[in-house]
């Protein structure tokens, strides 16, 4: 029976990759046709693409009356995001940081991770069971509207820096991003299904399949893309779609839900995993803010922090 799922699994896998090859391809072709930067298609079509898998694990986990894996699937994919995936970028090729994303995107980053913790921990501060309210899902989509704010600002200054000719015409770079986000998100979708089963199989707790199995699994349109896009040299794509994940992933996949189908009354997370969500995104400020660039040697401490989070999850 296993075998099965493996097979499927498999499956999934190779539509993801390849969904994720024409998407890259067809993202980076649009923003030259419109005369955008490939950071602001980053940070919009790619990051919104790939953090669809998450919104649809995160709808479908409040209304069939699983809310931790509302939790589990950001906390994860959001650590997985930055320590898994630019760690693994950067060592395909150091990753330039623009002077804009540091100074503004990487800030609503931090501010919204903050946030989310201390809306979290509510017996920290004497107010009883730690809780995550539709209220504070509305305090989230307001701070939220900042971000919304920066992206139409950012639309209408159109510049492309590089001055490249589109690599496709304007309707064949149309066909191939959607064509490719739909496929990334079937893939991850089959993998997702797959893996759970097989970890329910195995009969693994559902914390450490959210945190584990559908973090990893939503996560990886964000991996598989970005190295896609490192080895096509789009690196403003490779950090847009990881900023623009952690800040979707915030504030659509946890707190949009969370505002329209009522809040989680009881969060049973360890504090471990808020200080890896938090460390996740201070390291990537700082790495950032250092000298502008993710070299190989910060992505393999990002590595590292991953690998040890992560032997915590499973082994504790």
């Amino acid at each position: 029976m296993i075998a099965v799922y493996l097979i499927l699994l498999v499956v999934g896998f190779v539509v993801l990759i390849k969904g994720a090859d024409i998407f890259v391809d067809g993202a980076s072709s649009l923003a030259r046709n419109f005369k955008l930067s490939t950071m602001f298609i980053g940070l919009t079509i790619v990051a919104f693409g790939t953090s669809a898998p998450e919104f649809a694990v995160s709808v479908s986990s409040i209304l069939t009356k699983h809310p931790d894996m509302v939790l589990g699937n950001v906390l994860g994919s959001n650590i997985l995001n930055i320590l898994l995936i630019l760690g693994v970028a950067s060592l395909v090729h150091s990753l330039g940081v623009r002077n804009n994303t540091v100074k503004k995107e990487l800030p609503i980053v931090l501010l919204l991770t903050m946030l989310c913790i201390v809306l979290m921990c509510d017996s920290f501060f004497g107010l009883g069971n730690n809780m995550f309210t539709r209220q504070d899902g509305v305090i989230i989509l307001l701070f939220f509207l900042v971000f919304i704010y920066y992206l139409i600002s950012m639309m209408r200054k159109k510049i492309d820096e590089n001055d490249e000719a589109p690599k496709y015409k304007l309707s064949k770079s149309i066909i191939l991003t959607i064509l490719g986000i739909t496929a990334i998100v079937i893939g991850s979708h089959i993998v997702v299904e797959e893996a759970s089963t097989i970890a329910e199989i195995l009969g693994i707790s559902q914390r450490m399949i959210s945190l584990t199995i559908v973090a990893l699994g939503t996560s990886l349109p964000e991996l598989v893309t970005s190295v896609m896009a490192v080895k096509k040299g789009e690196y403003d794509i490779a950090i847009g779609n990881v900023v623009g994940s952690n800040i979707f992933n915030i504030g659509i996949v946890l707190a949009l839900p969370v505002a329209l189908f009522g809040g989680i009354n009881h969060i049973v997370f360890n504090s471990i995993d808020l200080i890896a969500f938090l460390v996740s995104a201070v390291l990537l400020f700082i790495f950032s803010f250092n000298d502008r660039r993710i070299n190989k040697y910060e992505g393999i401490f990002m590595l590292l922090v991953f690998i040890s989070y992560y032997s915590y999850v499973v082994f504790v």
